[in-house]
This record gives C-alpha cells, sequence and structure tokens, in this order.
C-alpha cells in the first residue's frame, strides 16, 4: 500500500464504518429473508462497510406471533443462518436476528457473524409483555445468562449477554450487541458493554412505529451514545413485516456522542443501507479525559471482568473510499439556523454575565476598551454595551478610546467612531503616533530615521503603546481594561505579550473564536439587540477584511492582512478545534480538513457565511497550514496562554485558560506533531 493510498484510508485515522440495514421482509418466509440479507451484505461490502447492522428477528420476521414456535419455521431458521455463516467470507461483520433454541428454550438471538465464523451470539435480555408486546409468550430472557455456548446447524460458539467482540489489529474495533427493549430499560446492557470498552453500542430492533415514537428513539440512541462517551448504532424492522395490529417504519440512525451521524428515510418501501463512518479513536480519547467514566466502571465491580472478548480478524483497507460523516468546515459555527441561533443566545449572554458579574466585583465605575473598528473590539464593546443595560448603568460608563497609529484606515477608524456614537459610549481619540515614533527614536530604530523598516519592534510598540494607555486611563478614571483578543487569536499566539493586546482586566472575549465573533455580531443585528443605526455599522464592519494595521499599506495599496500571515481563520479555527479539544493526531487532522475543504462545493456552512470561506483547500495547502498552527501553537505561543487574564468560558469546545481546559508547558516544542504529520505524509520513519 503507497503513503497516499495509506493516508486516504479511513482505517489510518481511527474510524469504522457502520451500515444500518433495513431489508424489505417477508412475513415467515426465512428463505426471502435470508436471500434479503446477502443482497445487503454484499451491497455493504461493495461499500466499505466493516460491520452491518440488521434488525431484531429479520431472518424469521418479527411479527408472526406463534408461528415462532412452529418446529418448521425455526429448523429453517437454524439451515438459513449456517449457510449465512458459511458465505459470509468477504462480508463486513454482520449482526442478523433470529429466533434459536437453546437447553429446550427459544431465544431472541443477534448472530454475530465473521468471515465464515458465528462468533457469537447475544440473547435478548428484556422481554416486552405490555400493551402490544407479547414476547414472553414465545422467547426466554436472556439477561443473567453468561459463560454458555450455542450449536447452530454445527457451528459452536459463545452464548450469552456477557460477549463483547474486537478487532484483530484495529484495537478501537470493540463493540456490543443488544436487542431492542434492551435500550428501553433503565439500566440497559449496554451501559456495562461500554463499560467494559465498547466503544460501539449496536441494537437490533423490530419497534413497531407509533406517533411520537421516533422522537424517542432518538432521545434513547442520542442520550445512551452521549452517557457511555460512545456511538451507538439502531435498525428498526421496515416494510414486509406484518401490520395485522402494527405498523412499521424501518428506523436506522448512528449517533456519535449525541451527535447524529446518519438517519435513514422512514416509511420506505425498498431495502435501504445507511452508512456512517464512526470516529472510535475519538471515543476513546474522550473517555480518557472523563474521569468519571472510570470511575463509574470501577463502582459497577470492573464490567470487564465480567464480559468474555470475542476477537475476530481485521482487514484493513487501503485508499480513498469517500467518507460517510458529516464534517463541518467551521466546528465553532453550527451549520442548522436553529442551534446557532441558540449557540449564540448563550455564548452572548454568558459573556454579558460574566462582564457584569467582573464589573459589580470592583470598585470600578468605568469599561475602558480600545475600539480599533475590527470585528474583535466591536464584539467586546457591543457586550460592555449590554453589560451596562443590565446594570443600569448609562452607556456613557463605557470610555471607549480609538487609537490610530502609522497604519489604521480611514474606514476602521470612522466605523470606531460610528459605533461608539451610535451606542451612546464615551469617546475618546488618542493618536499614538507621537509616542511611538518618540520610542522607536530611543531605541535607535531605523524607522526614526526615515527608513521604511516593519519588523516586529515596529509593530509591538504601536500594540504595546495602545494597551498602556488603556490600563493608565483606567487608573485614571477609576475603571478597568476589558480585553479584546479573541480564541483564535491566543492559539496562534497572535497578540503582544504583557503590556499589549494579550493582557487586560477582563478578557471577555478570550473563548470565542474568529469563526464564531462574526456570527455573534451577525445575530445582534438579527435579534435586534441594538437600535437599526448600530446594525448598519455592525453588518459594515462584518464586512471589513481583518487586518492588525500595523504596517502601511504596500505600493499597490494592499492593506497588512492576518490571513497572510497566520492562515485562513476558518483553517485555523478547524485546527484547534480537533487538537485542542479532542487531541486528535495532526495526520488526521489533516484528513479530516481534506474532505471538509477539498471541494468548493462540499460541506454545509451558514448561507452568510463570508465568501473568501467558501472555497477549496488541497492537501498540500492544508499541510503548510497546519504546520504553521503546529509550530504557533505548541512551540511559540504557550507562554502568553500561561499569563492569560481572566475571562468566561462559554463553548463546550473548550477555552485557553490554564485554569481551565489547557495546561501545557511554556517551553515545549512542536516537534513530536510536525514529525507524526510528516511520517503520515512522506513515510520518513526517522520522523514516526
Amino acid at each position: 500500500m503507497s503513503k497516499v493510498e495509506d493516508f486516504a484510508s479511513i482505517h489510518s485515522h481511527g474510524l469504522v464504518r457502520i451500515a444500518a440495514a433495513t431489508p424489505r421482509g417477508s412475513v415467515g418466509d426465512v428463505g426471502a429473508n435470508a436471500r434479503e440479507i446477502r443482497a445487503l451484505a454484499q451491497q455493504a461490502a461493495d461499500g466499505a462497510a466493516d460491520l452491518v447492522l440488521f434488525p431484531e428477528l429479520c431472518l424469521s420476521s418479527y411479527a408472526i406471533d406463534d408461528l415462532h414456535l412452529q418446529e418448521a419455521l425455526l429448523d429453517r431458521v437454524e439451515r438459513e443462518a449456517a449457510a449465512l455463516i458459511e458465505g459470509s467470507a468477504g462480508w463486513p461483520v454482520l449482526l442478523v436476528g433470529a429466533p434459536l433454541r437453546r437447553g429446550g428454550r427459544l431465544y431472541n438471538c443477534a448472530l454475530v457473524i465473521a468471515d465464515g465464523r458465528l462468533l457469537g451470539v447475544v440473547p435478548k435480555s428484556y422481554l416486552p409483555n405490555y400493551r402490544e408486546y407479547y414476547e414472553k409468550r414465545w422467547f426466554a430472557p436472556g439477561a443473567g445468562l453468561s459463560g454458555l455456548e450455542i450449536d447452530v446447524g454445527r457451528h459452536v460458539a459463545p452464548f450469552g449477554t456477557d460477549l463483547l467482540f474486537a478487532a484483530d489489529g484495529y484495537p478501537d474495533f470493540i463493540f456490543h450487541v443488544e436487542i431492542c427493549e434492551d435500550f428501553w430499560a433503565p439500566l440497559p446492557p449496554s451501559t456495562m458493554g461500554a463499560m467494559a470498552g465498547a466503544l460501539i453500542l449496536c441494537n437490533l430492533s423490530a419497534s413497531n412505529i407509533t406517533i411520537g415514537k421516533a422522537r424517542d428513539r432518538h432521545l434513547l440512541s442520542a442520550s445512551q451514545s452521549v452517557r457511555c462517551q460512545a456511538a451507538y448504532a439502531y435498525s428498526a424492522a421496515g416494510a414486509g413485516e406484518s401490520t395485522t395490529d402494527m405498523a412499521w417504519d424501518g428506523q436506522a440512525m448512528v449517533h456519535e456522542l449525541g451527535e447524529l451521524l446518519a438517519e435513514s428515510e422512514r416509511f420506505g418501501d425498498a431495502a435501504e443501507l445507511l452508512y456512517a463512518d464512526v470516529d472510535v479513536q475519538r471515543l476513546r480519547l474522550e473517555r480518557m479525559r472523563n474521569g468519571t467514566f472510570n470511575d463509574s466502571a470501577v463502582v459497577a465491580g470492573h464490567p470487564e471482568t465480567r464480559f468474555r472478548t470475542v476477537r475476530f480478524p481485521f482487514r484493513r483497507s487501503g485508499g480513498d473510499v469517500g467518507l460517510h460523516r458529516s464534517l463541518t468546515r467551521f466546528p465553532f459555527v453550527p451549520a442548522d439556523p436553529a442551534q446557532l441561533a441558540a449557540d449564540c443566545y448563550e455564548a452572548f449572554n454568558i459573556q454579558v454575565e460574566g462582564l457584569v458579574t467582573r464589573f459589580r466585583a470592583t470598585a470600578g465605575k468605568h469599561f475602558v476598551i480600545g475600539v480599533s473598528g475590527g470585528l474583535d473590539s466591536t464584539h467586546a464593546l457591543i457586550v460592555a454595551a449590554k453589560a451596562c443595560d443590565r446594570l443600569g448603568l448609562p452607556r456613557s460608563a463605557i470610555l471607549g478610546y480609538t487609537m490610530p497609529g502609522f497604519a489604521t484606515g480611514e474606514l476602521t477608524k470612522g466605523n470606531a467612531w460610528a459605533l461608539m456614537n451610535a451606542l451612546g459610549v464615551a469617546g475618546e481619540e488618542i493618536d499614538i503616533r507621537p509616542a511611538a515614533r518618540q520610542m522607536l527614536g530611543d531605541m535607535g530604530h531605523p524607522f526614526a530615521l526615515g527608513e521604511p523598516v516593519y519588523d516586529v519592534t515596529f509593530e509591538n510598540v504601536q500594540a504595546g503603546l495602545r494597551t498602556d494607555y488603556l490600563f493608565r486611563l483606567a487608573n485614571r478614571h477609576g475603571g478597568f481594561v476589558v480585553g479584546t483578543g479573541d480564541l483564535s487569536e491566543l492559539a496562534l499566539g497572535w497578540c503582544t505579550y504583557g503590556v499589549g493586546d494579550q493582557m487586560s482586566h477582563y478578557a471577555v472575549n478570550s473563548a470565542i473564536p474568529k469563526t464564531l465573533i462574526q456570527f455573534l455580531i451577525r445575530w445582534c443585528i438579527a435579534t435586534g439587540q441594538f437600535d437599526a443605526a448600530t446594525a448598519r455599522i455592525l453588518d459594515a464592519i462584518v464586512h471589513t477584511e481583518i487586518s492588525p494595521e500595523l504596517v502601511p499599506a504596500g505600493e499597490d495599496g494592499a492593506l497588512q492582512s492576518t490571513e497572510d500571515r497566520v492562515g485562513p481563520y476558518a483553517l485555523n479555527d478547524f485546527f484547534l478545534h480537533h487538537i485542542a479539544r479532542l487531541g486528535l493526531p495532526p495526520s488526521k487532522v489533516a484528513f479530516l480538513a481534506w474532505h471538509a475543504w477539498r471541494d468548493a462545493g462540499k460541506g454545509a456552512w451558514p448561507a452568510d457565511y463570508p465568501e473568501s470561506a467558501k472555497c477549496a483547500y488541497d492537501l498540500p495547502t492544508i499541510r503548510h497550514w497546519l504546520e504553521n498552527f503546529l509550530h504557533r501553537f505548541f512551540a511559540i505561543s504557550q507562554f502568553k496562554r500561561s499569563a492569560l487574564p481572566n475571562g468566561p468560558k462559554v463553548s463546550s469546545g473548550g477555552a485557553l485558560s490554564p485554569r481551565g481546559d489547557w495546561r501545557a508547558p511554556s517551553d515545549g516544542t512542536a516537534t513530536v506533531w510536525i514529525d507524526e504529520l510528516a511520517h503520515a505524509l512522506d513515510g520518513d520513519e526517522n520522523r514516526a
């Protein structure tokens, strides 16, 4: 396998492809049902699936009542099951529902089949026997059965509810099986299976449909995946089941940590195969972070000691087989408009509440803010304005200062003044150029002698003076400095340390990434948080190019571009989420970014996202900016985060406060991460 094929493979990046099958049933026609299962199994193999989940009792049909106790039907089930086992070479792992006899009793079972073997048989633990259900009329409960075996057409395999299934050579591919009613119980068997080590929880279901039941299934599947920090795959019976007293909708779905990865079309007449690529590596890493999960397993008496693990061979595929997984380009910005609006409401109010509480805790009388006309200072200013409203203070309690430097544009300065006037804050202007020239001259900097030298000293003299003025103004007027820098800048170290924009008395934007700030401002406009005049100015600011405005425009008139220096914020925020929050290796982050960004027309984003973000990035470009991010994040900017001022955590995606989500050495290096990426893309064994 070539390095390119290896990189493109989902299996190189900790993903398992699940297929949830909804076959078209034939009431009690075991042979027809078996043919349908075989056809879907082959289709799943062609689709590069690793695991195929079929509905409960799909081999016999579910709604056949007393026919379950007919010997002829049970004999045929056993013969067809044996044929499925013997013909399964080259197929994914199959989970097939069937009624099976053992020890003079009949069980509602899931057969786990792989590569010509019956790996195990899991009986249904809890049998519904209320309302329309009469399962105890035909079946024996499987709850408590462990350490047993069963013979299915001369295929002997472990039998019981104490089974886990694990792939050889792919350590995170571990799954547990339960059946229908089991996950409606107060303590589903899959809870113990998860605490024993299963990362994928599978439910073979029949589940007739009634009004509202699909919502309940979603609720249970999503909540079980969150509570167990797992993926939950579910498949229910569909067309072809008997409708004597019930109807069937064929709902199949896969959730991961509460997020719906894929869902079938309900009430379809044809068979359906639903694919979802589950990130088992991410699930394992999430459990490592969450000590409560392990503590619960300890309290439960170490469930792993009560389970038998059945191992099966795993064939790792190579090459690009696509990605059956919704990948948002903007992990901090939900694509769903309703969720985005709800998130913006919460984020904005968290910031306002944090600022209100901090203001009440100080002896100050004023908020002091540097207002540049850019995104970050604009957002900090409107948060402060809303804080004044909530505190019952006039907005003149905000002292806003625009401080033009050597590259300040008339557009941004004009926007800053227009915004301060519209909001009714106390605005002033302090030209920092004389002080900056004095400082540069005192240092003997070439710029003071008329040379166009625009180095980091030149830039930081301006940034530092602005913050120095703000702190001294806060001293003079009895106030405190509201920080404007955002999460993306902290990740990249794109801020001036000490007496610079890294420092403030309260960093209200410090947990808000750049890609979200634009939508928070848009949300304020859309929901009428401020009057129409303010809204028009806010809209103009959102559509202004991001620039630090520290270096004068070039001969072509082009402004200094932040994204030309540090990379597109859309990519950087993608990297930040997947590396800092999820802990994924850089090669996987590159793989995910490649799938998210390689097609300009692919991916979901809100309709009003800036056009500059609706583009495509090829793998070399992604790699370039990812290496830049790794170097900046791990090697050169942690010391700035280690001295970060207070500020409110906003998103479950995390923050970078040393007192909160992120603790790291200030003198670390990026070597491990850059080497891992190089090894994955170049095959450099010396950098593994």
